[in-house]
């Protein structure tokens, strides 16, 4: 694997996970409790041994870069690097990065390590796991120019994706992005033989999509970037089909493009399961992140049931089901918090602290007594003060308050925000 890098976008803007990227990029946004999404690109890398790895970034990217730079550094007798390549102004280029090719493509002259042969792209906002030795493998078997990892989907996730259709072989023939036409979505439609090649049983997944996931032979990248085209779905991928070889390679494990709230909700709930589709206690393939010092968790007599709990979290005599709770997270007594994310703390308050809160007529950070929370994302460093109600009904509308959202039925609580006491949000 040394003649392999690894290029991980850093993502635009991310309207759709806002606010939890209202402070933060994408990558940085935290997941189950103690990791951040870029943590597995950067896990899958590293457990495939490829340990050349670049991470593009534009927007707010300071946590970003704080995070890999407090996470990750190979030891001096390794070849590997982790390199973050940020926007930047040059003498020949003066504007920001317009889609996810033009991000490589404005980063090419950083490419110049003469041992890279391929060059595999990943997203830094996806949630799998993924051998990608293997991949490569398939992509050097089959002499191919250009490798496209792919999942059999359904129609309802299609329209958001690019889908193809494979000849034999796997070669790709056909490409389309996020289709919206019921002729194309016919055109497209893969028989069931076909989705079975690919590993899948579920006869309602008839559409091949793509993962985002590329790996391109180092003179086939500069050659499709050669261009002005901005996207590797919307431009590259489609123009490259016929002009070079591209192949589809089938993965048929848990894969999710977290892009937004209800992904990332949903997401985070299912890895509390018994029988996550995302499994964190495979020891043959770990996550890394950043290695916090922090003390055991502790549980004062409390009822705690399906939940993930990450090290240094506090909870006093609450009922806790179906939730992910975060480092430092503290609940005080009498809470009952179900069906909720609560990404936790960047510090603990100390008594100094909490006197000049009371002072203030302010919450502490974290949950405080007899609070009743439900199907509610609590963004880091919050303050829900004591008696506070969250529990929104199934047909609640989007909207945005001073210190609170809702979008598709889930209450989101902003980093930081604060919630006064015996507030109610239904």
């Amino acid at each position: 694997m040394q003649n392999v890098a690894a290029i991980i976008l850093g993502g635009g803007v991310g309207k759709r996970l806002y606010p939890l990227t209202k402070y933060r990029a994408k990558p940085a946004v935290p997941i189950a409790g103690k990791y951040r999404l870029v943590d597995i690109p950067i896990s899958n890398c590293i457990n495939s041994d490829i340990t050349k790895i670049f991470i593009v970034t534009q927007f707010n990217t300071a946590s970003l870069h704080r995070h890999i730079f407090q996470s990750y550094k190979f030891d001096s007798f390794n070849h590997g690097y982790i390199e973050i390549l940020s926007a930047e102004q040059t003498l020949t280029n003066t504007t920001w990065y317009q889609g996810t090719a033009d991000a490589v493509r404005q980063n090419l002259s950083h490419f110049d390590d003469s041992s890279v042969k391929h060059y595999i792209v990943l997203s830094g906002d996806q949630l799998y796991m993924m051998k990608l030795h293997r991949m490569l493998m398939f992509h050097v078997e089959k002499k191919a120019d250009i490798t496209i990892a792919v999942k059999p989907v359904s129609k309802e996730k299609a329209s958001g994706l690019g889908i193809m259709k494979t000849g034999d072989n796997f070669h790709i023939e056909k490409f389309v992005e996020k289709p919206s036409t019921r002729e194309v979505f016919e055109e497209f439609k893969s028989d069931q033989s076909t989705v079975r090649l690919f590993g899948e049983k579920n006869t309602s997944c008839a559409y091949l999509a793509s993962m985002g996931i590329y790996i391109f032979k180092n003179e086939a990248l500069r050659r499709v970037l050669e261009g002005k085209e901005e996207d590797f779905g919307k431009h590259i991928i489609p123009n490259s089909i016929g002009k070079y070889k591209v192949f589809a390679y089938p993965y048929t494990g848990y894969w999710e493009d977290i892009g937004t709230i209800r992904s990332f909700y949903e997401a985070n709930l299912n890895l509390a399961n018994t029988s996550p589709d995302f499994n964190l206690y495979d020891p043959s393939h770990p996550v890394y992140t950043h290695p916090r010092f922090l003390p055991p968790m502790m549980v004062e007599s409390s009822f705690i049931e399906k939940s993930i709990l990450a090290e240094g979290a506090i909870i006093s005599k609450s009922r806790i089901s179906n939730c992910v709770i975060g480092i430092r997270s503290t609940i005080k007594a009498g809470s009952h918090v179900t069906n909720s994310i609560i990404m936790g703390q960047d510090f603990y308050e100390r008594e100094v602290d909490k006197k000049e809160n009371r002072r203030k007529k302010l919450p502490e950070i974290g949950i405080g007594r007899k609070c009743r929370i439900n199907r509610t994302i609590i963004d880091k460093n919050a303050r829900i003060g004591d008696g506070v109600v969250i529990n929104p009904r199934d047909s609640i509308e989007d909207r945005e308050e001073e210190n609170y959202l809702i979008k598709d039925g889930i209450v989101v609580i902003p980093k930081k925000a604060v919630i006064p006491a015996k507030t109610v949000i239904k």
